[in-house]
């Protein structure tokens, strides 16, 4: 016996269907067989549901819950001013739609930094409150404690070097890092650094990408570039750059390449739907709900019955 369709009728209702054919969940074993296989790695940001859900519907193997969203998502001027509630928010959000992708979760500026302890503390948080997988942190061989830290308490911990922007005050504003000798070693040198804290990966950003090349030829562990060259083990970019969800004339990095044109699609499709409004040729009849004759002669006999004056 068929069940017969439900139908809604109501706006409110769920972002849509589970997939006929769901990947199984991608795992830190499934990320380790890509990088051993010499498969890059594809990882993209999320900032709520609806992103997350369509990453995840796109075979995405990592989903990052990025600090950017302190800009793309709340309109921040920069990551400095997330705080790690905000992200959690967030993170809650992404993870009710990550069905299969990896999910990571920024810790903020300022939720790590003081102490090992403090950053393990931020972490339990963004793993047990925000439902992520895995947590993000900036620094290299200056963190190399604290990744051990949080490790050791089985949180897997993504490293990020290179150029960290959490701390562009400090380098200067956003530099492309590892272009003399000197910047390239330490790439290397806090590549290395973050591999034995117990990294299960690390981020590469704004490297040359002959260094990061060598950088990652020398680990074990997967480097996933951004603005890194395409010899990372895998590549991340912020979803609403890749995607061209923003208006006309906004700055992008010279490392983004634009898929889409969400913004173009949106703007069509909302101005199209104002337009028919203005209109009044939307809604049309197969956008309202019926009502039998009968009841509406009733309804009309009672109201003309109340002498309602306007």
């Amino acid at each position: 016996m068929t069940t017969p369709q439900q139908v809604r009728q109501s706006s409110h209702s769920p972002m849509g269907a589970p997939s006929t054919s769901p990947r199984k969940p991608t795992t830190l074993n499934t990320l380790r067989g890509l990088h051993k296989a010499g498969e890059p790695i594809t990882m993209i940001t999320a900032h709520d549901f609806p992103s997350a859900h369509v990453a995840d519907a796109a075979g995405m193997d990592m989903i990052l819950v990025g600090d950017s969203l302190a800009m793309v998502a709340l309109g921040m001027e920069d990551t400095s001013e997330v705080l790690l509630d905000e992200m959690i928010l967030h993170c809650r959000s992404v993870a009710r739609a990550s069905k299969s992708s990896f999910t990571v979760g920024d810790l903020p500026m300022g939720s790590y930094e003081i102490a090992p302890e403090q950053a393990l503390e931020s972490a339990i948080r963004v793993i047990k409150e925000g439902r992520m997988r895995a947590v993000k942190l900036e620094g290299g061989r200056e963190m190399a404690s604290t990744i051990a830290r949080i490790t050791q308490a089985g949180i897997p911990v993504l490293a990020h070097i290179g150029l960290t922007p959490q701390r562009q005050n400090a380098l200067g504003g956003f530099r492309v890092q590892g272009k003399t000798t000197a910047g390239a070693l330490k790439v290397l040198d806090d590549a290395l650094a973050v591999q034995e804290a117990g990294a299960f990966a690390t981020v590469l950003e704004a490297v040359p990408p002959e260094v990061a090349a060598l950088v990652t030829q020398k680990l074990r562990i997967p480097t996933i570039g951004i603005g890194a060259g395409s010899a990372c083990s895998g590549q991340v970019l912020v979803q609403v750059d890749m995607t061209g969800n923003f208006p006309p004339g906004r700055f992008l990095p010279k490392f983004v390449k634009r898929y889409g044109d969400v913004w173009g699609e949106s703007m069509r499709a909302i101005e199209a739907y104002k337009g028919e409004v203005k209109a009044r040729s939307y809604p049309a009849r197969e956008h309202t709900y019926p009502i039998s004759a009968e009841e509406l002669r009733s309804f009309q006999s009672s109201v003309d019955a109340l002498h309602i004056q306007r």
